[in-house]
């Protein structure tokens, strides 16, 4: 008997070991090399930490990405690249206790990597023609990362649409413009980590049919500085012929008129904030460490942020490390695109959860899918996230339906039901059901029925 069942335990690991042989290859050849994928989860293949520009460190920082630099072989992508540089969360706020209690990840200024989830029969196969999503992070253009605990592409693979997530520069590393800076590069500067976000999509459109995906499909989607990102994409002129659709999750609507154009002010204020940190010159700058830097600047942004605020400025015009219109890369904001019909003329899926307010949802989600609506036939959806989060009293917070669109309910110490797992079931389809045809499954936004679909367990 024990022969007998080390003899079927032999044909066993024969058999296994015949099977991983004639599996195909989740290997796929990119930009700068191949990449080798792992199937973590049956079925789907994921490739961590690509990289998609060259390391924007020494000479390159503060300067627009670089290409891939190549390597040789097959590069293993089992392991996430390291996030961009930023400060830890507060332990004693809400958000380190929900999203990063176990703590930052390795942290680099080398950090242009994204992260693909494909159905492992896609791979390889480029005639699959799958939609594809771009994932941008939020975190206020100062902290966050594309592999955060909510965020995952199990899911949305399984559901036939192959996700990546990216990683791109933050804070003054990703946005600062100055003088000198200026001066090296053209006469304009700044706006690095949009021009990041802009190298990935373009990384995506070229690369993705290895992955089996359509790159006349990409949906780019992001929630709130995410989100912002993704109005900003919809309008620069490099990145709105890749968007075939945008999905804007708590990053606001559209004001109720025309906003008068602000001047550029990126060089004034980087050289506010680089003067008071006491460095006179760039190549001090460039070689001066990131935690040296961030402690020497941060009260200078918060007195420049005042400031601007004082003058009558708004809460984004005070976010000065973030993008900002500089008449080339970003040539006008979301608002002015909207009106003037220079905006990406694509189908748009836009919502808020409750706590968002009227900043960042409120009466302007409906204006913008109405006036989308009546200008273009391509159609504008929108949706309030309204679920009160089961297991404390924090409610339907800002950033809680991201637990629910990537079904990494799991992942999370809240007491979930039976509801939070159908809900979840229900955005995943709606999300990738409109990165497919267009349409979420319920009706637009319009003037005349002004519809946005309520998201909660009721």
């Amino acid at each position: 008997m024990i022969a007998m069942q080390k003899s079927l335990l032999i044909v066993v690991i024969a058999l296994f070991s015949m099977y991983s042989c004639s599996r195909p290859s989740l290997t796929v050849p990119v930009e700068g090399g191949r990449v080798q994928g792992i199937e973590e989860t049956a079925g789907v293949a994921v490739f961590k930490g690509i990289p998609y520009a060259a390391p924007p460190v020494g000479e390159l920082r503060w300067r627009d990405p670089q290409p891939v630099i190549p390597w040789g072989g097959v590069r293993k992508a089992d392991s996430f690249g390291p996030i961009a540089m930023q400060k830890p969360q507060d332990p004693s706020s809400m958000y380190y206790k929900e999203f990063y209690s176990s703590g930052l990840p390795e942290m680099s200024e080398d950090c242009l990597y994204l992260n693909v989830w494909a159905p492992e029969g896609s791979v390889g196969n480029a005639g699959a023609k799958l939609p594809v999503a771009m994932w941008i992070h939020g975190g206020a253009f100062s902290g966050g990362y594309g592999h955060e605990i909510t965020m995952d592409g199990t899911e949305w693979a399984r559901r036939g649409v192959i996700l990546v997530t990216i990683n791109y520069r933050l804070g003054f590393l990703g946005f600062l413009a100055y003088p000198e800076l200026s001066k090296e590069q053209g006469g304009l500067s700044g706006n690095y980590g949009l021009k990041d976000q802009i190298v990935a999509l373009k990384w995506i459109h070229e690369n993705i049919e290895g992955f089996g995906g359509d790159p006349d499909n990409i949906t780019v989607m992001g929630q709130s500085a995410g989100g912002m990102s993704v109005r900003c994409l919809a309008v620069c002129p490099e990145s709105k012929p890749l968007m075939a659709k945008a999905i804007i999750q708590s990053a606001g609507g559209l004001l109720p008129e025309n906003p008068q154009p602000k001047a550029w002010r990126g060089d004034e204020y980087g050289k506010f904030l680089m003067d008071g940190a006491g460095y006179t010159s760039l190549r001090e700058m460039r070689a001066a460490g990131y935690e040296e830097t961030f402690d020497r600047i941060s009260p200078h942004v918060l007195r420049l942020m005042a400031n601007i605020m004082t003058e009558g400025g708004s809460i984004m015009d005070a976010m000065i490390l973030g993008p900002k219109v500089d008449g080339k890369t970003l040539p006008e904001d979301f608002d002015s695109a909207v009106y003037d019909d220079s905006v990406a003329d694509i189908p748009y899926l836009v919502g808020s959860v409750t706590a968002d307010g009227e900043l960042l949802g409120g009466a302007g989600i409906p204006r913008f899918c109405a006036e989308r609506n009546k200008r273009s036939d391509k159609g504008a959806y929108a949706y309030y996230f309204s679920r009160e989060l089961p297991g404390d009293e924090s409610g339907a917070f800002h950033s809680s339906e991201l637990w629910y669109m990537f079904g990494t309910l799991d992942r999370s110490w809240r007491p979930f039901t039976e509801a939070d797992h159908a809900l979840s079931e229900k955005m995943l389809d709606a999300w990738t059901h409109f990165c497919k045809t267009g349409t979420p499954g319920w009706a637009p936004c319009t003037e005349e029925n002004p519809y946005m679909e309520t998201l909660d367990t009721n």
